[in-house]
């Protein structure tokens, strides 16, 4: 039977750094599995990726040891348990408001009596040599607080039996509970949304579970471990691919000067 690392370095008090995959492609997966995370997201909520690429990209990440995570479009139960069957060591799940809707989620990440995942884990049982119900206690359930629904509920979200953790995502965080008046994006400096972020690490440290942000850069995601967060996502292969193009391109542009222009090169 399988066991969860990030469990293991939780235990020894670590934090954990997470990666995250929004290109549906299984090499893009391998040379970020590569690259020393803790663990890595595939992203089937809001990646270019369904379930046809979620599969490779969990078989691409196995042989580098990171621990393979999923987020999954909605509360539903098809996929988060098609997703656990792939392979995927635990599911975050967005938009979740409450301690009822957080109690279903967690109850479609664990087989009976703890919930009612129904088994055929056809990968997961080649991938980790043997899977069983067993399970239950590896498998992480995460979810997700974006809106102010979810904020009002916090408490009682964060006591839900079974739950892992909850993933804090700023941008719909933003939207949800600012009324339009922020925009989305990473790395907060409103007082208002720092407080926000760091109520949700209160409430996950008084209920004994994992406290997840979503950075933009590895300087915030410092500052949120010195809050008290276990897990930060820094840098995703999207982003991460368009900010290295884009310095390649500004440099060789700066070093050319005006004939880097276009239309002034004359050819090749």
């Amino acid at each position: 039977m399988f066991e969860n690392r990030l469990k293991k370095i939780w235990a020894a008090g670590r934090p954990v750094l997470n990666g995250w995959l929004s290109i549906g492609n299984a090499f893009t997966a391998e040379i970020m599995a590569a690259q020393g995370y803790d663990s890595i997201t595939v992203d089937v909520q809001h990646g270019a990726l369904d379930y046809s690429a979620l599969l490779p990209m969990l078989q691409a990440m196995k042989g580098s040891g990171v621990v393979p995570l999923a987020r999954v479009p909605w509360r539903e139960p098809g996929i988060i348990m098609k997703a656990l069957d792939a392979g995927a060591m635990g599911i975050i799940c967005p938009m979740v408001n409450s301690a009822a809707e957080a109690a279903e989620f967690v109850s479609y990440t664990r087989y009976p009596p703890h919930g009612q995942r129904s088994y055929g884990p056809t990968r997961a049982a080649i991938a980790y040599g043997g899977y069983g119900t067993a399970a239950n206690d590896q498998v992480l359930a995460i979810t997700m607080i974006e809106t102010k629904a979810g904020m009002d509920n916090l408490d009682e979200i964060a006591a839900t039996p079974g739950l892992d953790g909850i993933y804090v995502g700023p941008a719909d965080l933003a939207l949800g509970t600012q009324g339009g008046r922020l925009a989305p994006g990473f790395d907060r400096e409103e007082p208002e949304m720092i407080a926000l972020i760091r109520q949700v690490q209160a409430a996950c440290k008084k209920n004994g579970i994992r406290a997840c942000l979503h950075c933009g850069t590895p300087e915030y995601a410092r500052r949120a471990i010195g809050w008290g967060f276990d897990l930060t996502t820094v840098g995703g292969d999207a982003r991460l691919l368009a900010a290295a193009a884009s310095a390649s391109v500004k440099k060789w542009r700066d070093l050319m000067g005006a004939e880097a222009t276009h239309g002034t090169t004359g050819g090749y």
